[in-house]
């Protein structure tokens, strides 16, 4: 005989799983806006510069700003390796840097 399934129980555990999903990448959101050094822009700033990005309709532009985030990955992913503190050493300066420094390099 079959086991009946309980529907009502499936979904709450989906939709459980569905918010601490939304919530960890909420929070991976605010940890890399802190990493790159973003969290020093005021939060209007920082909107604008999001919103220019997703609009953006420059194939090159979109290309060099994915390179830029590719090799930050990178950097932070060695750094991280042969420290034992964490990223809270200072990491986040030099690529926030970078970030003002590439968003008026390329222009729409």
């Amino acid at each position: 005989m079959r086991k009946v399934r309980d529907y009502d129980a499936e979904l709450k555990a989906l939709e459980e799983k569905a918010r601490g999903l939304k919530a960890r990448r909420v929070e991976q959101l605010g940890q890399l806006v802190t990493a790159t050094g973003a969290d020093a822009l005021d939060v209007e700033m920082l909107a604008g510069v999001l919103l220019d990005a997703v609009a953006s309709q420059n194939a090159e532009t979109k290309e060099a700003w994915r390179a830029k985030g590719s090799a930050f990955f990178q950097r932070r992913g060695r750094k991280g390796g042969r420290t034992s503190s964490g990223n809270d050493d200072g990491t986040g300066t030099q690529p926030g840097a970078d970030l003002a420094s590439g968003s008026g390099a390329a222009p729409d």
